[in-house]
């Protein structure tokens, strides 16, 4: 995972390392960009030849009239992860992705998907790849308003030459995808906002991309299409799991969907981190700025607030144990797990009390106060509820439902808690 690097770092650094990090979804780099650069105006190559590529953009445009869109940019973005772009106006971001697939030329650098060499290539190599290994997802949609729904769909297949019945059953299964099941036959005008992005997202996806470019697919929409769609793409990538590159200005898209960021300033790249530690350690004053109203608990999750639970019981272990356990420890109650650790519910003294009057041998699942788990990757903002209305602390469980912890509303609290905010005592 690459975590707090600046402009040209792509390697993870050795504070990474050392915590053991999880890396991004995938072990392959789908894509590779090293010392790309990409200046606008006359001879852009004699300006990185010279002393005046390292100006600040201000200056070297009104020196020289060129105008730097990409400074220097290195990283790589993993097989099936979500990698977001992210920054103001004129940062670089929608240079960058077009760059990716050549709707733009670089000034000088390296580009590299799937190991191929994408600035090596000729004319049909290049619309080979474009048809065949990745897919773009503009935010303006690109529809063609006299073709329907499936026609828009099937598009790109038309291009590449698939036979219509192919290109139209392939165009359907994607449309279904995408929830557009039934409006095959509709025009674009007859479509929301909305749907027309869905009809975009199928045409990308028809072709069965091995990576997925979305330069701010999802900006021009009112914010509860957008948020719909969001948790709707969230769902698609899950089942998916494609390679994509995502151009958003907005940073509460970004933590929602990148599994990492990076933060564009000027043409170059500021910081590429996970949500987390985008909040938790931005770079600089730039990125502090840029995330200082986000709120942690929509980037936050369960692993960061939960704790190792205080007592645990055992399934082998009956009542008389469970009751000499908790006097030992002074406790009421205890988290139960069997032999694979996974949860079971909690066990208190009045359980085991009314099993030992019983004179029963072992306690069974049925005995137990069973409070809902939740996942690691669960949200803070999604917890509140949950730690509010439960007498016990929230288990944290793991897709075989061995209990990793448990979330107390004491450490949520703690999490969310940001001294800087507090106002200083005058007096103190």
């Amino acid at each position: 995972m690459t975590t707090g690097t600046t402009a040209g770092a792509s390697r993870p650094s050795e504070t990474d390392v050392a915590a053991g990090r999880a890396q991004p979804p995938g072990g392959d780099v789908a894509v590779r960009v090293e010392n790309l650069w990409k200046v606008f105006g006359r001879n852009p190559e004699k300006i990185l030849k010279s002393d005046l590529r390292n100006l600040p953009k201000t200056e070297l445009l009104a020196r020289t009239g060129n105008v730097v869109g990409l400074r220097n940019v290195s990283f790589e973005v993993k097989s099936g992860e979500l990698f977001v772009l992210m920054g103001l106006s004129g940062s670089g971001k929608s240079t960058l992705i077009r760059t990716l697939i050549r709707l733009i030329d670089p000034t000088a650098g390296t580009l590299r998907v799937d190991g191929e060499d994408v600035l090596a290539m000729e004319h049909a190599e290049l619309l080979n790849f474009r048809r065949n290994s990745i897919s773009m997802v503009f935010q303006n949609y690109g529809l063609f308003p006299h073709y329907t729904v499936l026609q828009n769909a099937a598009y790109g297949l038309k291009l590449r030459g698939d036979d219509q019945k192919e290109r139209e059953e392939s165009a359907r299964t994607a449309l279904k995808t995408v929830g557009l099941a039934g409006w095959e036959d509709y025009y674009p005008s007859s479509l929301s906002g909305g749907m027309q992005q869905r009809v975009g997202l199928a045409r990308a996806l028809a072709t069965d991309p091995d990576i997925l470019l979305m330069d701010e697919p999802f900006s021009g929409l009112d914010p509860l299409i957008r948020r719909e769609l969001q948790d709707e793409f969230i769902d698609l990538q899950d089942q998916l799991g494609k390679t994509i590159v995502f151009v958003t200005h907005d940073l509460h898209e970004a933590l929602k969907l990148g599994d990492r960021i990076a933060i564009m300033r000027d043409g170059e790249i500021v910081q590429v981190a996970e949500p987390e530690e985008i909040l938790s350690n931005p770079h600089d004053d730039y990125v502090r700025a840029f995330t200082q109203d986000a709120s942690p608990a929509s980037v936050f999750t369960a692993t960061t607030v939960m704790d190792e639970p205080s007592l645990l019981l055992y399934r082998w272990q009956g009542p008389r144990v469970a009751h000499t356990e908790l006097m030992h420890h002074k406790s009421d109650w205890a988290f139960m797990v069997d032999k694979k650790h996974r949860y079971l519910g909690i066990c208190t003294e009045d359980i085991v009390g009314g099993l030992i009057r019983k004179n029963a041998k072992a306690i069974e699942s049925d005995d137990l106060i069973r409070p809902e788990p939740v996942s690691p990757d669960v949200l803070i903002e999604d917890l509140y509820g949950l730690v509010s209305t439960e007498s016990y602390p929230v288990p944290v469980v793991d897709g075989e439902e061995r209990l990793l912890g448990v979330i107390r509303a004491r450490k949520i609290l703690e999490a969310l808690h940001n001294p800087d905010d507090e106002e200083e005592d005058p007096d103190a």
